[in-house]
């Protein structure tokens, strides 16, 4: 995301921590801290349509979950009212109050007409007021990746994701070029990295030439203080899942066996031995020291994801030097894909809303990714990558990781797709495993376990208190 979403990381993918170094500050900061704090009193922030509206026409209100593209939101319902006469209101629900928001406006008769959605326990929780939409126009201009992410249950897909984000390994090219040009370099270019042993040999060859490099190790260091620990749960912990999914030709699966969490192990070792941190020391390093580690140019390679630039740029390493590699571990078939994608923010109409009010609303998407003006606010202002059919390469955001993320589709890679997780337990508990592992006070069972035996048990929990769980399908290879 070009984002500023200061919030520590959960399911909801990716919502990045709340902590900025000055030298990565972002420079939208103050005003989503003034937006947050006025949510956080219990003020509504209403984009409403002006005395234009027509009420024969319907009426949309949007419950909206992220702060900081509100103004956004606001202009988009007052472009619609002024050219259509719908009245659209728009209220945001303040970091950590959204569901209790939610909860309090679906019981009122005027309630949202549609709202977002992010992970499987939202989906399940508000599942019973979400209108199926498989049929509808709009459903029918995602592309294909945007249809794989709706949540589907018995054959009926009930949510439009509208944000595709990527993750991988966050690399400077200009360090690598610097690298290629050494005597003891292992490698011609960054385009040789195209394997877990390459990259190895390479992260390797970098730390034990450092000095001569100006560096202060060849990784960013793998924090685990709780702003950091999604990159290695919520985002690392999925490519073994994905592989192990394959593998079994399914999309869900209530138990798992880690079949290739050696290969994550090999890569959390390369991390850990190859940054500037001791190993003892990095449960303490957050994400925004991480962050600026490698924004200030004193590392080689990042594990993140495309809303990192926005605390990248401005600093050290220039846009053209920015690339991204997948996460390679070793695991059989990986050289064949490309980073893992995310489609986790999506948008549900209401079913409880009025047939005038539905049509009202899903009118208001169809414009909003279909209309040139608002898909350049979706697109550019917001920072997102729309993943609708009509969203062409003039309608994508200006972010370089975007780009070398979605390079690896259009040579033909298949993109890591990103498994709904448990929940927030699971995280945590792995998290805490990986610390003591690093620290030498744990072993690597005990990481297995949090990761396998955490699986199923939380899946259950969550299957008694939820009700569902993910529909599994079969295995798309395309």
């Amino acid at each position: 995301m070009t984002h500023a979403r200061p919030l520590p990381h959960t399911d909801n993918d990716c919502l990045q921590p709340t902590r900025k170094k000055e030298n990565i500050m972002n420079r939208n900061a103050t005003r989503i801290v003034a937006v947050a704090a006025s949510l956080a009193m219990g003020f509504s922030l209403a984009g409403c349509g002006g005395t234009s509206a027509d009420s024969d026409k319907g009426h949309v209100y949007l419950m909206n979950n992220k702060a900081e593209v509100v103004d956004q939101y606001k202009e988009l319902a007052s472009m619609y009212t002024k050219k259509t006469g719908v009245k659209v209101d728009v209220q945001t629900g303040a970091a950590g109050t959204y569901d209790a928001t939610m909860t309090s406006e679906l019981a009122k008769s005027n309630a949202p007409t549609m709202f977002n959605v992010s992970g499987f326990d939202q989906f399940a929780k508000y599942q019973k007021h979400i209108e199926p939409l498989q049929d509808t126009e709009v459903f029918k201009m995602l592309n294909d990746e945007g249809k794989a992410y709706s949540y589907t249950i018995d054959g009926k897909s009930y949510t439009l994701p509208y944000a595709a984000e990527w993750y991988g390994i966050i690399y400077n090219k200009k360090i690598i070029k610097d690298y290629c040009a050494k005597d003891y370099a292992v490698i011609k270019s960054a385009d040789d990295i195209k394997d877990y042993k390459t990259l190895k040999a390479v992260a390797q060859s970098i730390q034990q030439h450092k000095d001569d490099l100006g560096l202060e190790g060849a990784f960013a260091t793998p924090g685990l203080d709780s702003s950091d620990t999604y990159r290695f749960t919520a985002h690392m912990g999925r490519i073994p899942l994905y592989y192990e999914y394959k593998d079994m030709n399914t999309t869900f699966s209530k138990t798992i066996k880690g079949t290739h969490l050696a290969q994550y192990k090999d890569l959390f070792d390369l991390e850990l031995k190859n940054s500037p941190t001791e190993s003892g020391l990095i449960s303490s390093k957050t994400y925004d020291d991480v962050t600026s580690e490698f924004a200030l140019g004193k590392v080689a390679f990042y594990p993140n994801g495309v809303w990192a630039y926005s605390q990248i740029k401005n600093n050290e390493v220039a846009d053209d030097d920015l690339g991204m590699l997948p996460y390679y571990m070793g695991i059989k078939g990986e050289e064949n894909s490309g980073p893992a994608g995310v489609y986790d923010a999506s948008w549900a109409v209401n079913k409880n809303a009025s047939e005038k009010d539905k049509k009202a609303t899903l009118d208001f998407i169809k414009w909003m990714v279909t209309d040139d003006s608002a898909k350049k606010i979706l697109s550019q202002d917001m920072g997102f990558s729309v993943p609708f059919t009509t969203f062409t390469d003039k309608f994508q955001p200006n972010n370089p990781l975007t780009a070398a993320a979605r390079a690896y589709t259009d040579a033909g890679k298949t993109e890591v797709r990103s498994f709904t997780i448990p929940d927030q337990q699971w995280q945590d508990d792995i998290a805490a495993a990986l610390v003591e592992y690093a620290q030498g006070t744990g072993t690597w069972d005990k990481v297995k376990s949090a990761f396998v035996d955490g699986w199923s048990t939380e899946w259950a929990n969550n299957e008694e208190s939820l009700g569902s769980v993910p529909e599994a399908q079969k295995f798309d290879t395309k």
